[in-house]
């Protein structure tokens, strides 16, 4: 599985908690922890982090749910919620949890309400 890591670029670990509907849509580094949870019709750009704190009051991994954009170089760590219908701006640091229909933008991360957060963003939606 290593040789894939390095063929692709991509650090996802084959048991990690991922709905259906992943999009990645350009090449380049992507790490996931394997602690991870992942909804259905998400869409990870390069770059991106979605790691596990380990110490602190944030010890965990990020539980993302279904249709959630993640732009170019955005960072999602610790034990935190990201809610559905949420676009995670590119270069965003998010370590905190984010309602549904919710726009992330910037370093640190602010939270703008928006129930078109994704509208025109995720690609290949599965349906069921």
């Amino acid at each position: 599985m290593r040789h894939y890591t390095y063929k692709y670029g991509y650090q996802i670990p084959y048991n990690t908690n991922i709905g259906e509907g992943l999009f990645i849509g350009h090449f380049g580094a992507i790490v996931i922890s394997v602690n991870a949870i992942i909804g259905k019709n998400c869409n990870i750009a390069h770059g991106v982090t979605i790691g596990r704190a380990n110490r602190g009051v944030l010890r965990g991994a990020p539980k993302i749910g279904s249709k959630v954009w993640i732009g170019t170089n955005a960072v999602i760590v610790g034990k935190i919620s990201v809610g559905d219908n949420v676009l995670i701006a590119p270069g965003a640091f998010v370590n905190f949890d984010v309602p549904d229909d919710s726009i992330v933008l910037g370093n640190p991360g602010k939270i703008i309400p928006d129930k078109r957060a994704t509208l025109d963003y995720i690609n290949n939606v599965s349906v069921k």
